[in-house]
């Protein structure tokens, strides 16, 4: 994968129904504290160093996030049609940007990898495929994956909005169409991609955060 060009993309364009939020009014999980800081100022701080440059993907008033200094980038398909709509939006961003991929990273997982980018662009190199996705390795079941986790090519963004046309809402069988490599991580002290649903979730990423400080 050479002379590769990434741009990072923050995905938050869920309804957060378990945290109270709804189509009409749209509560936005990325602004939950956590250890003094929005859930979204971690994800920043850690997809930014891994990419050339960050969007975010919300639908709704793009005004909202004017203090991020990001571009808000909306879904393109109409109904909330899932993250694959919000990679769409990034893919078609990153395309008039020039750059060959982006990385996405879901709003509301604030311990994901810092190495995330170069073991995804590491896997699909060595698989020779064009997308790759992280997963979690379960002792039982073996890699799960973490589809909001994925390197995808710009190359692939008519495809991907012809399915989503089509109706297709779930993110493993359209990369499983095109073949996508994993990079698996181990759930140790927990698992890095734990994201936050529900306000217990939340007090557990509390209890996270101040175990690794």
């Amino acid at each position: 994968m050479p002379n590769n060009k990434v741009y990072g993309v923050i995905l938050a364009g869920g309804l957060a129904t378990r945290m109270g939020g709804s189509e009409e009014a749209q509560l936005d999980k990325g602004r939950l504290e956590l250890g003094g800081k929005s859930l979204l100022e971690h994800v920043i701080t850690r997809l930014a160093p891994q990419v050339d440059t960050l969007a975010l993907n919300a639908n709704g008033d793009a005004s909202r996030f004017a203090d991020t200094g990001l571009p808000v980038l909306s879904d393109s398909i109409e109904g909330f049609a899932g993250p694959l709509a919000g990679v769409l939006a990034g893919l078609d961003w990153a395309a008039e940007q020039g750059a060959t991929h982006i990385l996405s990273a879901a709003a509301d997982t604030p311990f994901f990898p810092t190495d995330l980018g170069a073991r995804l662009i590491a896997a699909a190199k060595a698989e020779g495929t064009p997308i790759a996705l992280a997963a979690t390795n379960d002792p039982d079941r073996g890699p799960m994956r973490q589809p909001t986790f994925g390197l995808w090519p710009v190359d692939l963004r008519d495809d991907l909005r012809a399915a989503l046309k089509d109706g297709l809402r779930k993110v493993v069988l359209w990369t499983d169409k095109h073949g996508a490599a994993l990079a698996p991580y181990d759930p140790d002290p927990f698992d890095p991609f734990f994201n936050v649903n529900t306000p217990e979730d939340l007090e557990r990423a509390e209890a996270l955060l101040k175990g690794a400080n």
